[in-house]
């Protein structure tokens, strides 16, 4: 999660993209919550190899890792050099039983694990594979090869960024030595040349079955993963009630942080509000709003707002960063 996320801004400006708030709970909780809900061992360590994003968060980091059960650890990469190298700076942690998750993306997965395989890399069929790394299997369903971004058809198995690796020890040899070699692809060290040479050497890997990979990379697509987290995770809906919702209605499923007034309003399906809003004579339906945000007077969807902007006038989809004022 050391990227600086380019795509999500003007969000990304203000907050580190992993914890950016869908349905109430930063990307990367959320992200750590499915892995170990589905994981059936004790998970010990976690590791978040993040930029210099400052003590505040990972302060966060850390109380995400503690309140699931485990210690957490900050590794830094300050230069993006890839991902096989971004894994490799979390080196103390890659013995053992080791699961590597990117973090920009949410998922459901069934995470039941072959004991017969060296480790899982959960794909997913896409329409366009040129757009992706993909694999491919053989008549046994064990992966076989690597494919970055195919010009012609290989494979419509994309890799989702969510790997399980047995054998913690062999995958950080294989990464390091890309980086002792200056095995580079891209201008990066790239994890799937690691993955590569581990086949080459006898491991066997699955694929992991997804049912659902949820994009977070831009702001539509994170509304739209809102908008799915929230049908998915139906005991998180409006945990918190609004404190009042004056002559107001909402329609679920919704998420509500505390301190939200609703007054002459409609609100929902799909809505975060993170907590402390002003909601007056308006309808908003399938958006992300941060905290401390004001909406007066406006007909809003499919929109993502940040924290403490204050917005009104005309209907409109919109995508509006922290201490913002439009008004329109």
């Amino acid at each position: 999660m050391a990227g600086i996320g380019k795509r999500l801004r003007p969000h990304t400006l203000t907050t580190p993209k992993p914890l950016i708030e869908v349905a109430g709970k930063p990307i990367v909780a959320h992200l750590v919550e499915e892995i170990m809900s589905q994981i059936t061992e004790k998970v010990h360590q976690i590791g978040f190899v993040t930029g210099k994003f400052g003590v505040e968060t990972e302060a966060q980091l850390l109380k995400i890792a503690k309140d699931s059960g485990a210690e957490g650890k900050i590794f830094y990469q300050d230069e993006a050099l890839g991902t096989a190298h971004a894994i490799l700076c979390a080196e103390p942690l890659l013995k053992g039983h080791v699961t590597v998750a990117f973090a920009d993306t949410l998922f459901r997965a069934d995470f039941t694990l072959d004991p017969e395989a060296d480790g899982v890399l959960w794909v997913e069929k896409v329409e366009d594979p040129s757009a992706f790394g993909v694999v491919q299997t053989d008549e046994n369903n064990r992966i076989i090869s690597f494919v970055e971004k195919p010009e012609t058809f290989v494979s419509d198995l994309a890799m989702i960024g969510i790997y399980y690796f047995k054998n913690g020890e062999a995958l950080k040899h294989e990464m390091q030595y890309l980086i002792d070699h200056q095995i580079i692809n891209g201008g990066e060290y790239q994890l799937p040349d690691a993955l590569r040479a581990m086949v080459a050497k006898g491991a066997v890997f699955k694929p992991g079955t997804v049912k659902e990979w949820l994009d977070c990379g831009n702001y539509k697509a994170t509304v739209n993963t809102n908008k799915q987290w929230l049908e998915y995770k139906k005991e998180i809906v409006s945990e918190t009630a609004p404190e009042s919702r004056a002559n107001s209605v909402v329609i679920n499923p919704c998420y509500f942080g505390p301190g939200v007034h609703l007054k002459n309003a409609v609100v929902g399906p799909h809505v975060t509000l993170g907590g402390d809003n002003l909601i007056e004579n308006s309808v908003i339906e399938n958006c992300l709003v941060g905290k401390n945000s004001t909406i007066k007077n406006k007909v809003l969807s499919s929109s993502m707002i940040g924290n403490q902007v204050t917005l009104s006038g005309s209907a409109g989809n919109l995508s509006v960063g922290d201490f913002n004022i439009v008004d329109e």
